[in-house]
């Protein structure tokens, strides 16, 4: 008997009742690796949901300078914000091969429209996911390089066996999150592992102990 508790489902992704309500209303579309979905500024009416794969979303200036809003995997979603016509406000890519479902605006709109529940549970999603916008800025304006670093690993952490688990989390990845160079993720991943309190494996970091606060 397996007495380890089921995961926690993440607030930001799509529950299966939502998936399969919202799969009749879109078309299920494969991209290839490094492939650009939606560019910032563009204007389209559509919402993507990763059914497959991961994808990025950043905003960049134009020096090429790049800002990194989030990493996605299957269940969530993106391309939200265009619901009031507006244009795209951030880019996305794709980070590997990924599968993705496009729902055009007018299907979407109709799909809220008829579906209360469904909206309520979607406006829901939307304010987390403010939330957690909102508490990413105050940790760049608040805190140091290492405490972003030690925060944004502590929030993607999920447990597994007892130990705290996060997955697919690449040092460049972390670096366009808060702000700095890979480098000095780099510098503070080893001082954080000669201090016992992660473990660097092949495709995942384990979080041995709750770093300190202040490095």
């Amino acid at each position: 008997m397996n007495d380890t508790p089921d995961p926690k489902p993440d607030p930001l992704q799509l529950t299966p009742d939502e998936l399969k309500a919202i799969s009749a209303h879109g078309k299920a579309r494969v991209f290839g690796a490094k492939t650009v979905v939606v560019t910032e500024g563009d204007r389209g009416g559509a919402l993507y949901v990763i059914l497959e794969g991961r994808c990025k979303a950043y905003v960049s200036d134009e020096e090429g300078r790049e800002a990194v809003l989030s990493v996605m995997g299957p269940g969530e979603y993106f391309g939200e914000i265009t619901l009031d016509d507006g244009p795209r406000s951030a880019s996305v890519i794709t980070l590997e091969p990924a599968k993705l479902l496009i729902v055009p605006q007018a299907e979407f709109r109709a799909l809220l429209a008829a579906n209360p529940d469904f909206a309520l549970h979607f406006i829901d999603k939307l304010i987390r996911r403010v939330r957690s916008l909102t508490k990413a800025v105050g940790n760049l304006a608040l805190l140091d390089v290492y405490g972003r670093v030690a925060r944004l690993l502590l929030d993607s952490a999920r447990e597994e066996g007892g130990v705290q688990v996060v997955e697919r989390l690449r040092q460049t990845d972390i670096a366009g999150r808060v702000g700095c160079s890979r480098e000095m993720v780099s510098r503070i991943f080893k001082d954080l592992v000669k201090g016992g309190y992660i473990a660097l494996e092949e495709d995942r970091i384990l979080i041995l102990r709750k770093p300190p606060a202040r490095w």
